[in-house]
């Protein structure tokens, strides 16, 4: 039984090349988005879960009080580590860190850019990345030791053994090889290329202020738990430390102690009142979403396609009935044709993913490869291929089963209006989800536009970052302004797109009874810092250069005087905690706000204070009339002779600012490229429906031909009901894309206000799309010669 029927299944593909390659061509289309769709997604959420034990591993974290707004931190301080180890039984390992530290590994003279971590002897113990060589316990227990990984190993030594090798990090003592990692996946948050131990971070003078002290918050802090112990058991016994042993700060932020699971670190990035709630993971909610929208249109296609030559196959139907076969079989040989006609597009559609896949890893910056080799992979694919042809033939399947073969062999059915109205809601959800994928590409892209255009508060353009290492600032800036290249250069704790500190401000004019308050800071080390960057001043002096004179005074900017009910800021005194600096500040200016973190937020609230010893990176102005080649030149002999044994690495501002719409151009390409294979899928099957259409009133155009209808005439009648159906599908979509973009637009401070011709736009260009897709049949068959289509009456 199962021959006959894919005999009579590959028969009727035979027989029927033009729908079958409509058919199969979509399916497969359909299919391959899915499927590409399918295995990013999973790539998303396998990040960090291939680690032994990631389930036992967390971050802690601060949930504080600023305003009455709930606003978790990732930066926390030194004592709340031994608070956990001391107070927490149920605490296996806690380990300190100071995240991603760039840098340079030296060996000989060969000089290696490294990613490098700096993290307790704990680290990994927490995250079981495994090691080559070495012990986990131990590899991290000397302070001069370092863990490299196995291609910067065999980069720096070779082929030769590198434990117990000497190793120099840029500025820091000689360093020992105690241990090798096997190369950090892709699809890990961790991406570092050495770790050097905290131990030695703590040598530095304001590292060592901030072992005790509580307001210090500019690390981070991992734990893990013993085993089957779960984080609603220790949640209510950590919450409480800050109050616990440090009431005076707690009273000010209500700092509460939460911790975030390792495994949720990738998709969940987005707090809310304390809670994680959001992140990449409503972006892959929302490709899953488009990937089931895909499909279905493509299953939408098949099911049209087969409906609509319903007539054709009404006389089979009526004999293979009359002959005696059941409407349960007939049923089974019509989803049997569909699975066989599924089958065959996802044998296409692999080729096609494959083919797609170089581009679209290089779209996504992913290393995405099909698991052909992978069994579970396979039988994944058969129950969607399987899943697939039942939801695409199942409609056709009962409906064609359905007819009675007395009608249908005396020829007195008729296939009326009530019959295509299945077929026409049909097309209505088919151009309704692509209609409303195509209003969404063009809110995403303007949304990214209108945050890319607004004004940063200084100017990008030609302004060049380096970072220091243990130099003399002043001496290498007075040589490099004498090159001439560099118009002005200037010193600080953080570069102009980031911001690497929060402080928390003690008191202030006008401050209310226990009124919290944690400004953004950068230290300064060179006056010329607003100057390089292009910030102007609203009111107020800058800093004077001197040491001495310039360690008591701050500058803020506009949002932090918002944020202060600060009416008259300058010679005010505002107070702080932070051990190695003064008590008391004095305000000397106001300058206008930058962005720095988030471009799509406000300004954040910062104060700026003068800290030589702080600085970190360096920016330069580039000449105006100084080709950048020119430029890069001659800064770099200079830089390398400060900097003995580092590699001059630079970065553009401009440049870096780009990077901060990573995650939003990334979804706004793929959204377009599934929102234009999206209206190709339903192209194809209105394609198919014309030529059904066209050659079923075929007689009937070459009646009106007789009787005087022009071209344009029979061509506007056979288009009009599909342009309706696209007209009714604009109307739908456009409402249901504004209430899921208005819910998106949501999370952006900086926003667009969604304009309603964009509708229009949408409208028009699906529109379009259908009546070029449509006018080849149309036209062909409007053309055709009356005598040629009556001939046979």
């Amino acid at each position: 039984m199962l021959k006959s029927y894919l005999k009579t299944a590959w028969r009727t593909l035979i027989r029927n090349k033009v729908y079958s390659i409509l058919n199969i061509l979509g399916l497969a289309t359909g299919m391959a988005v899915a499927l590409l769709i399918g295995l990013w997604v999973y790539e998303q959420y396998s990040y960090d879960r291939f680690l032994p034990g990631y389930q036992q591993a967390y971050q802690v974290r601060y949930n504080e009080n600023n305003n009455g707004e709930i606003r978790t931190r990732s930066e926390v301080c030194i004592p709340l580590a031994n608070a956990l180890k001391n107070d927490i039984p149920e605490v296996a390992h806690v380990a300190l860190g100071f995240g991603n530290n760039g840098g340079t590994l030296t060996v000989g003279d060969k000089i290696l850019p490294v990613n490098g971590y700096i993290e307790d002897e704990d680290f990994l113990e927490i995250f079981q990345y495994p090691l080559l060589k070495g012990n986990a316990a131990e590899v991290l227990k000397d302070p001069t030791s370092i863990v490299l990984t196995q291609s910067t190993a065999k980069a720096l030594f070779g082929d030769a053994d590198p434990i117990n090798r000497i190793v120099r990090r840029d500025g820091w003592p000689d360093l020992k090889v105690t241990g090798v990692l096997k190369d950090i996946p892709p699809n890990s948050t961790f991406r570092f290329d050495c770790i050097t131990t905290f131990k030695a971070f703590e040598a530095n003078g304001w590292v060592k202020a901030a072992i005790t002290n509580w307001n210090h918050t500019f690390f981070q802090l991992y734990v893990s738990l013993k085993p089957n112990v779960s984080y609603a058991q220790v949640e209510p016994k950590i919450s409480g430390l800050v109050q616990k042993y440090a009431p005076g700060t707690y009273k000010t932020f209500q700092q509460r102690v939460i911790m975030q699971p390792f495994g949720d670190w990738h998709l969940y990035t987005d707090y809310n009142n304390g809670a994680a709630t959001g992140g990449l993971i409503d972006y892959l909610h929302m490709f899953v979403l488009i990937g089931i929208l895909v499909l279905l249109i493509a299953c939408i296609n098949f099911t049209n396609l087969s409906t609509a030559r319903s007539e054709k196959r009404a006389r089979e139907v009526g004999i293979r009935k009359v002959a005696g076969s059941s409407r349960q079989g007939l049923v089974l040989q019509f989803l049997v044709e569909s699975i066989v006609v599924t089958g065959i597009a996802f044998l296409l559609s692999l080729l096609m993913a494959q083919l797609a896949l170089p581009a679209f890893n290089a779209l996504a910056k992913t290393n995405l490869q099909l698991p052909l080799t992978n069994i579970a992979f396979w039988g994944v694919m058969f129950s969607y291929v399987l899943l697939t042809g039942l939801l695409a033939g199942s409609r056709p399947a009962f409906y064609l089963s359905s007819f009675q073969p007395v009608k249908v062999l005396k020829g007195a059915m008729k296939v009326g209006p009530s019959a295509t109205l299945g077929r026409k809601v049909l097309v209505v959800l088919q151009f309704t989800c692509s209609i409303a994928l195509i209003i969404s590409t063009i809110i995403i892209y303007q949304q990214i536009q209108h945050a890319k255009d607004r004004p940063r508060g200084y100017d990008p353009n030609r302004l060049l970052t380096t970072y220091l290492g243990n130099t003399n600032y002043r001496a290498l800036k007075q040589e490099v302004m004498q090159t001439g290249v560099v118009s002005s250069m200037s010193q600080s704790l953080s570069p102009a797109t980031e911001i690497y500190s929060h402080n928390t401000i003690d008191n202030w004019p006008g401050r209310l009874p226990n009124e919290p308050l944690s400004l953004a800071m950068n230290s300064l080390g060179d006056p010329d810092y607003f100057k390089t960057l292009g910030i102007s001043f609203v009111a107020g002096r800058n800093f004077t250069g001197v040491d001495s004179t310039d360690a008591n005074d701050a500058i803020l900017n506009e949002a932090a005087v918002r944020r202060m009910r600060l009416t008259d800021p300058i010679n005010k005194y505002i107070y702080w905690s932070l051990s190695n600096a003064p008590n008391r500040l004095r305000i000397i200016g106001v300058v206008k706000d930058a962005l720095t973190n988030a471009p799509f937020a406000a300004a954040e609230p910062t104060i700026f204070v003068y800290q030589p010893t702080w600085g970190y990176a360096l920016q330069y102005r580039l000449s105006p009339n100084v080709s950048t080649q020119t430029a890069l030149a001659a800064i770099k002999p200079i830089y390398d002779r400060y900097n003995p044994g580092a590699l001059f690495r630079y970065h553009f501002i401009d440049e870096d600012y780009a990077t901060k719409f990573e995650l939003e151009m990334l979804i706004g390409r793929l959204a377009g490229v599934f929102a234009v294979l999206a209206a190709f899928i339903s192209c194809l099957g209105l394609f198919g429906l014309a030529a059904y259409v066209a050659e079923q009133r075929t007689k009937e155009i070459g009646i009106r031909k007789v009787l005087g209808a022009s071209v344009p005439e029979i061509f506007l009648m056979l288009i009009k009901d599909f342009i309706l159906l696209v007209v009714i599908s604009c109307l739908i979509a456009s409402p249901i894309a504004f209430y899921f973009l208005q819910n998106w637009l949501r999370q952006y401070s900086y926003r667009i206000d969604i304009n309603p011709l964009v509708f229009v736009v949408s409208a028009a260009i699906a529109i379009g799309i259908a009546v070029l897709t449509i006018s080849f049949q149309a036209i062909r068959a409007a053309l055709m010669v009356p005598a040629n289509s009556l001939r046979t009456d």
